[in-house]
């Protein structure tokens, strides 16, 4: 029996990854793709030869335990907290306000509507379904958002309310399967309702917060020891999730038990360990994270999706009993999605709080609502035995609850997913911004320019023929003509759209130097993460087409969550996260490495094939202006701290040196023994040795 349910687990994903390859080929959305092939392959279960396909089932256990937990680190893990507070006030609305009034809109209405047509429901049984099916599921709609080019904003405020309403649903549905199961007190159920969606929420908060500070610093500790690193970012997910739930059962207050949310609370570690354990990382572990997260979360979500189809077809209600209510239910919480979208985010928009957004938005946020996993697992959750009074049907309340959430979300699948597409290119929303078509024409113009010296190459170290070489450079040369000819033709005196992607492009390359000075241990965490703030701001105005800097001594305000970090430092009466005198020297120091170097480059632009690209020699002149008015401000200061501290710096450098030497020893060694150049035994006896204070 066992060895049949691995050969289920197994046979599916290989099924997975043929499915997989299919929707590229077919340009369909992966996830609807995968319940198709479920639900067709019960009748293909049926035969004894594959009759153990069925053997690997998805149980609430599986799902909530192991599935979830993934799922949520993966998504959170690279969302960035300052874009998400910049939204806060839309993503709050929409996760918490918006899936309320979702869910109650849904219960109270599917309650009349089943009761117009003869289904005599308990309003707890509609409240339960609108609970389950108010969430949205992030991970076909998203890949869906980047194919087809939604806006950063746009995409980045789903991703937020998908992630935060799973937790507020999942709350909302504990507190009706509560009464349920219990049955309805009047105000006291309400009362303890509320209680119980407050405690959840803000103590899975607080419990999410101090789990991943408490993580990032287990990184912080084994950082080079990238086992440890990998394993911790894998316990964090789910010890976070599961110890949430076992502090959950044993908290009670004034003979009250107390409970927190697992979702919200395994969300917000991912959270801190993405925006703030990842500079604790050593770089291979960091670069490699986002490959790791992203295998995983493929994997569990081609489990069940492709195990819902399996699961809707296995349904012993009759398909003639649940079509009527599966259509009205698919009717009620379309209504129910566009009532917790347009007079919120109007009501936004009027206060003027935020940067307003677009109606054409509204549209999109309202059809891409495609529902998922969690329902699902939601589903699963309720009893099999639970019932409630005068229910008299032939089929059980969980059996319905559940055809009525698979036909909701097959309809979000097969229908909205396949038609997202072209809703934004009906409303325009897939449209590229004026900065965007520059950077589309010279990036490229890029391409093609990097082509043609790999083509240089080729034929330099003889890979090519000279026939050939001339056939290739003849093609690409073309190309690469051709989109400065288009660019020109397009933009003919838009300099300043020009100066902008050359400022991206110079501050891009700043930042891939920066990364690997920290690689190098070179610089701290501190100042990595203060110089990087200072990129990242630039180049988000230069994006906007504001200015670069206000002032050449301009003062950047510190990372929002440098800013919560540091006040918790202050009530916690930790020392100060200051820069110390020999921490500031390295800082301008390295700024002034990096200002240099980029001043070589764009003066070198000249000498390359790449001055074709950035062809306004007046805004190359403008962007080495700046760099060297930076450049000169950044030298003074660095001089200023030298003098003032001569004897404190000397003494540092020596340190600092040595440091440097003791790591290029190292990295020599790696480097002979990855070449094989030296045995595993000299490999561990030099490191030893080299290892040793002398």
């Amino acid at each position: 029996m066992n060895l049949e349910v691995f050969l289920s687990l197994f046979s599916l994903m290989l099924i997975s990854l043929v499915v997989y390859m299919i929707s590229q080929k077919a340009r369909l959305p992966y996830t609807v793709l995968l319940v198709i092939v479920g639900s067709l392959l019960v009748p293909l279960s049926k035969l004894k030869a594959f009759a153990f396909i069925n053997s690997f089932e998805l149980t609430p256990e599986l799902l909530f335990f192991v599935f979830l937990p993934i799922l949520i680190f993966e998504s959170a893990y690279n969302i960035k907290i300052s874009d998400m507070l910049n939204n806060i006030r839309a993503i709050s609305l929409l996760a918490v306000v918006g899936l309320l009034v979702s869910t109650f809109f849904i219960g109270v209405s599917a309650y009349y509507v089943f009761k117009w047509i003869g289904f005599e429901v308990p309003m707890i049984v509609t409240l339960l379904f609108g609970a389950i099916i108010s969430s949205t599921d992030p991970v076909a709609v998203l890949s869906l958002f980047k194919e087809y080019g939604a806006p950063k904003r746009l995409t980045l405020m789903f991703e937020g309310e998908s992630l935060f309403n799973d937790g507020t649903s999942f709350a909302i549905f504990l507190v009706m399967l509560e009464i349920l199961v219990h049955g309805y007190a009047g105000s006291t159920s309400i009362i303890s309702g509320l209680i119980n969606f407050s405690m959840m929420l803000f103590g899975g908060i607080l419990f999410g917060l101090a789990m991943g500070f408490l993580f990032a610093k287990l990184i912080e500790w084994v950082k080079g020891h990238e086992h440890l690193e990998i394993t911790l970012t894998l316990l964090v997910a789910h010890f976070t999730f599961i110890l949430t739930e076992v502090v959950s059962e044993h908290i009670i207050i004034a003979g009250y038990p107390v409970r927190f949310s697992s979702i919200i609370a395994t969300l917000v570690a991912s959270m801190v360990i993405g925006n703030f354990g990842r500079f604790k990382m050593s770089l291979p572990v960091e670069e490699y994270m986002e490959k790791f997260w992203s295998y995983f979360g493929f994997v569990t979500n081609s489990l069940v999706f492709i195990l819902m189809g399996l699961l809707f077809v296995e349904q012993s209600i009759d398909l003639n009993v649940a079509l009527m209510p599966i259509l009205l239910s698919i009717l009620v919480v379309m209504v129910g999605r566009a009532l917790s979208i347009y007079p919120l985010l109007g009501l936004l928009n009027w206060t003027k709080k935020e940067e307003p957004i677009p109606l054409s938005w509204m549209h999109l946020l309202s059809w891409g609502s495609l529902r998922g996993s969690l329902a699902v697992i939601m589903v699963l959750l309720i009893p099999d035995d639970v019932t409630v009074p005068n229910w008299n049907y032939t089929f059980s309340v969980k059996e319905f609850i559940t055809a009525i959430t698979i036909g909701s979300i097959y309809f979000t699948l097969l229908v909205k997913a396949t038609t997202i597409g072209k809703v934004m290119n009906k409303l325009g929303i897939d449209a590229l911004t004026d900065y965007e078509e520059v950077s589309y024409f010279k990036s490229k113009a890029l391409i093609y320019d990097e082509a043609l010296n790999a083509i240089d190459k080729l034929f330099k170290n003889q890979q090519i023929s000279e026939e050939q070489h001339k056939g290739m450079h003849s093609i690409y040369r073309t190309l690469h003509e051709q989109a400065l000819k288009e660019y020109k033709q397009k933009f003919p005196n838009d300099s300043e759209l020009t100066e902008n992607l050359l400022r991206v492009y110079v501050l891009g390359t700043e930042k891939g130097a920066l990364k690997e000075i920290y690689g190098r241990g070179e610089i701290n965490e501190k100042i990595y993460k203060k110089i990087l703030n200072l990129l990242d701001i630039q180049m988000e105005r230069v994006e906007k087409g504001r200015l670069q800097l206000n002032a050449i001594d301009e003062k950047f305000p510190v990372d929002k969550i440098e800013t919560f970090i540091l006040s918790l430092r202050k009530m916690l009466f930790m020392s100060s996260s200051e820069l110390k005198p020999q921490e500031l020297y390295i800082y301008y120091r390295t700024q002034l490495h990096l200002l240099e170097t980029v001043v070589l480059r764009l003066e070198g632009l000249s000498n390359t094939s790449l001055i074709e690209v950035f062809d306004d020699k007046d805004s190359l002149q403008r962007t080495i202006e700046l760099y060297k008015a930076l450049g000169k401000s950044t030298k003074e200061r660095l001089d200023q701290m030298i003098s003032s501290n001569y004897e404190l710096l000397t003494h540092f450098n020596a340190i600092t040196g040595k440091k440097t030497l003791d790591a290029l020893q190292l990295e020599t060694l790696d480097t002979l023994s990855k070449n094989e150049i030296i045995s595993s035994k000299l490999y561990i006896m030099l490191s030893k040795e080299l290892k040793q204070p002398h």
